[in-house]
Parts: C-alpha cells; sequence; structure tokens
C-alpha cells in the first residue's frame, strides 16, 4: 500500500476515533457529580467487613477477586507466549552486545538509585490494603528498578541480577500463589476466595484477611512478568546475532 493510500486511509480512521471519544466524553458526569451505589455501599462497610482503609484494594483482592484473578492469568498467558516466541535470540549466540554506559556519573547515579526504587515498589506492595497502591502498581515500580541496572550499567549485568529460569519459576508461582488462595477457601468450605483469615486490628499491616497474600502474589506475578518481557525484548534489541 502506497503512502498516498495509507494518507487518506488513517485520517479517516483518525477523524471516527476523535468522534468517538468526542460522544463519549460529551457523555460524563460533571466533575465531582458520582451517582454510583456500589462505591458508596462499599465505603461504607469494608472497614467493618474486611478491615482494610483502602476500598480499592479490598475490591480487587476480595469483592471482586474473580475478575483479578482473571487479570492474573491474562497477564500470565500473554507474557508466557510472548517469551515463547521471542526467546530464540539469546546473547550466547550473538557476535557483540553494544550497550555500555559511557559516562560514569550516569552510571553512578543510576546504581545508586536501583536500591532506592525497589525499596520504594515494596513499601507500595507491603502497604497497598492501607493507602494507596497495590500488588500491581508496587510490581510494576520493582521491575522498573531492576531494569534501572541495564540502563545505567549494562546488558550483561541486567541478565545476571535476573537469571530466565529464576524470573520464570516467580512469574509462574505468583500466578499459582493466586490460585490457590482462591481455590483454597472452596476446600474450607467457603465461597470461591471468600477470606478464611482472621482480619486483624484496623490500620495494621496484619489486617485483611487474606487480602494481604494475594496481594503480594500479585506483586511477585507481576514483577516477574514485567521483568520477563523486559529481558526477552532487550535480547532482541542489543544482541546482534551471527549470521544464519
Amino acid at each position: 500500500m502506497s503512502a498516498r493510500t495509507r494518507l487518506p486511509l488513517f485520517l479517516v480512521s483518525a477523524a471516527g476515533l476523535a468522534a468517538l471519544l468526542g460522544f463519549g466524553v460529551a457523555g460524563l458526569p460533571a466533575f465531582g457529580d458520582y451517582h454510583g451505589p456500589y462505591g458508596l455501599v462499599l465505603n461504607h462497610v469494608v472497614l467493618a467487613q474486611r478491615h482494610t482503609t483502602n476500598v480499592v484494594a479490598a475490591v480487587v483482592f476480595d469483592y471482586r477477586g474473580f475478575d483479578t484473578l482473571g487479570e492474573e492469568l491474562m497477564l500470565f498467558a500473554a507474557v508466557a507466549a510472548t517469551a515463547l516466541i521471542l526467546r530464540e535470540a539469546r546473547e550466547e549466540e550473538a557476535r557483540q552486545v553494544v550497550d555500555s554506559v559511557q559516562s560514569e556519573p550516569v552510571r553512578a547515579a543510576g546504581l545508586a538509585a536501583v536500591p532506592v526504587v525497589i525499596l520504594l515498589g515494596l513499601f507500595v506492595v507491603a502497604f497497598g490494603y492501607l493507602t494507596p497502591g497495590g500488588g500491581f502498581q508496587g510490581g510494576t515500580v520493582v521491575a522498573l528498578g531492576l531494569l534501572l541496572v541495564y540502563l545505567a550499567a549494562e546488558h550483561r549485568a541486567y541478565r545476571r541480577l535476573t537469571p530466565t529460569q529464576v524470573v520464570d519459576v516467580f512469574e509462574g508461582g505468583g500466578a499459582a500463589a493466586f490460585v490457590a488462595l482462591a481455590l483454597g477457601a472452596l476446600l474450607g468450605g467457603l465461597a470461591f476466595q471468600q477470606n478464611f483469615l482472621p482480619l486483624g486490628r484496623i490500620g495494621a499491616l496484619t489486617s485483611g484477611g487474606s487480602i494481604p497474600l494475594l496481594n503480594w502474589a500479585t506483586a511477585i506475578e507481576v514483577t516477574a512478568a514485567f521483568v520477563l518481557l523486559f529481558g526477552e525484548f532487550l535480547e532482541e534489541v542489543m544482541v546482534e546475532r551471527r549470521p544464519g
């Protein structure tokens, strides 16, 4: 398809998308005008029923935990499929890998930021059911902290820190732990993914019953999934393979 043909098609598609988005935005309620009875009810009952001060975490890992299970498995399947497609390229087969950081200040500052970013991610995970955050958000931050090793140092350092065999186990293990916790309630005669642990004291890290466990299982799976994706894409970009 020539450029002269592609441009009109793009303009027509873009105009249609813009019209659709404009129609959707025009139908939104005014800012601050909320008429969601579901959310209002949860705001009133979540402290007594789940002992979590973050209503979103209670929804994600309890009230609508079945949806989160689907998201968890979709992420696992998508990353696993991507790895299967891209794993043909390995650094061991490369002629050379050119990615060294030339600036020592950049290297020093970047490597110094690695533990800080990882610690921030772990904090976001740990307190995700007490304050804004959670396994999805914190897991992404931890993965980005590990990616800083590549950005500040080199590809081989990132590979040594995140060996593929170990990351594969953590990705599958995180997803499996979430499924096991969800099904474990059934073995105890409860509803699917219903809380089966003491709720604890409101505002403490031990509150929320089984929500913290589901939260950490999600964090492990999300962190491993992003680290695995980063690694596979970096292999594709950084590795200059020998001619076949």
